[in-house]
């Protein structure tokens, strides 16, 4: 993909990856704020579970942008001399938009005689994925196809992990969703608050590990080392920086 339509292409994907980072951090972020209303006892019931509620549509948010990270991610990588098969690309380039979907009505049908068999299919989607791209990666690294982008071999292993931390906090999730149940319906007993409060602590150290995998996500995006232009944007933050200490150095 090249010239002034390959140009404005990679641009505007480019942008909607920024915007899919973003919103998964920021959403990833607020549902962490609410779970601490949720958790507190001076709220009554039923303003604990409105703050639930929020939370299941703020999380929403986030569930999605990662839905569409592999699509837009492998569209991108195109544009840094990634080729893909073409049954592959296809595969590519409707991952995201199918599993959004899924995403989509297991959040508003959950209600629905068929959300049990649905929330197990993408559960073991997930574990499928994340098998997937481990071996994706060793064959692409062992085969030299990623000589050209090797950033993409540990981006593609940290999105991985984070898919990995959304499985376990599901499984962590049972006690809090029965608490759930128990506001919604006005009380809840002390067991039930306990294993509410246990569910939240356990969740918490995968929720930061997604929040230190987007992190390294962005460096690796932003540095790309192993790349022939890496040093030179290492070199271009470190001027700006020494640019910027200067002055409030005297």
């Amino acid at each position: 993909m090249t010239g002034a339509e390959g140009d404005l292409g990679h641009t505007i994907w480019l942008i909607l990856h920024l915007v899919l980072f973003a919103y998964w951090l920021g959403g990833d972020i607020g549902v962490f704020y609410s779970t601490r209303m949720i958790l507190n006892r001076s709220y009554s019931p039923d303003q604990r579970f409105m703050a639930s509620r929020i939370m299941m549509w703020i999380d929403l948010l986030p569930r999605l942008c990662l839905s569409m990270m592999l699509t837009v991610g492998g569209i991108l990588s195109e544009y840094v001399g990634v080729s893909h098969p073409p049954w592959q690309y296809a595969m590519i380039v409707v991952l995201g938009p199918v599993w959004f979907t899924v995403l989509l009505v297991m959040h508003f049908k959950h209600n629905a005689s068929f959300m049990p068999t649905l929330t197990k299919l993408d559960l073991w989607f997930r574990w499928f994925l994340i098998a997937a791209i481990v071996v994706s990666v060793w064959w692409s690294v062992s085969t030299g196809r990623l000589d050209n982008a090797p950033w993409l071999a540990p981006k593609l292993i940290v999105f991985a992990f984070m898919v990995l931390c959304g499985v376990m906090i599901r499984i962590f999730l049972p006690g809090f969703i029965a608490g759930i149940r128990a506001l919604s319906q006005g009380s809840i007993t002390e067991e039930q608050d306990h294993a509410l409060r246990s569910s939240i602590h356990r969740v918490r150290p995968w929720v930061f590990m997604i929040w230190a995998g987007l992190i390294v996500e962005a460096f690796l995006g932003i540095f790309k080392p192993g790349a022939p232009e890496a040093a030179a944007t290492m070199g271009n933050l470190i001027h700006s920086a020494q640019a910027f200490v200067a002055p409030l150095l005297g």
